[in-house]
């Protein structure tokens, strides 16, 4: 049952990016005019409020910054291979590495121009969508909460998803209030997050095993 909830929203979520994305291609006018104008109220806010931004650039930068996210995944893997579970590390290590390639590819086949203000408060290289920061971030804490043992107490659960919900819809409201990304790009990150969490955790290995159920992290 669970397989089946995992595999339904990873199909959804990546028909859902396809269409997205065509739709930005194409250069849908109501997805357009959504998109500028939810840019042009976060922007103006972020410049009347400077404190609020540089708290939402520490955030953004450095506490979600893809590169951190990247550092967590590797240490998830380097817990998992010492314990001798290589399976696991290694559908982590392709997870993140997958992403890095999808949202790269995407970048310079999409090649979406990023926002611009006459009085930016951010600035950010290479095109926009997808989000590299919110896809980044949806799959590795999708994977380390992948990763829970299943009898987990409650409260450990609770925190976790708590702490990885926060730091996904975050880092993407980070980048749209910084004026570096449009609200499409970050949803397009999610979605593309989502799916490749699925494929990643559902893929059979050739023997025909069932997916490797989550493994238990605490006791490393």
């Amino acid at each position: 049952m669970r397989n089946d909830l995992v595999r339904i929203a990873g199909t959804s979520c990546a028909l859902l990016a396809a269409v997205l994305t065509v739709l930005v291609v194409r250069r849908w006018e109501p997805l357009i005019s959504y998109d500028e104008g939810v840019a042009r109220e976060l922007h103006a806010h972020a410049v009347t409020h400077p404190g609020v931004t540089h708290l939402t650039r520490i955030l953004s930068d450095w506490v979600w910054d893809p590169w951190t996210m990247r550092a967590l995944a590797v240490a998830a893997c380097l817990l998992l291979w010492w314990r001798g579970d290589r399976n696991r590390a290694l559908r982590v290590a392709v997870a993140a590495l997958v992403a890095s390639a999808v949202q790269q590819g995407l970048k310079a086949l999409v090649g979406r121009e990023r926002p611009e203000w006459p009085d930016p408060v951010d600035s950010a290289h290479f095109a926009a969508y997808p989000s590299g920061h919110a896809m980044t971030a949806t799959v590795v804490c999708g994977t380390l909460l992948w990763l829970l043992p299943e009898k987990s107490p409650r409260a450990m659960a609770a925190a976790a998803w708590t702490l990885a919900l926060v730091s996904v819809l975050g880092v993407g409201l980070t980048r749209l209030y910084l004026g570096v990304h449009w609200f499409s790009d970050v949803l397009a990150g999610w979605l593309l997050g989502v799916a490749l969490i699925a494929l990643v955790t559902l893929w059979r290995p050739r023997s025909g095993q069932p997916p490797a159920s989550p493994a238990s992290l605490g006791e490393l």
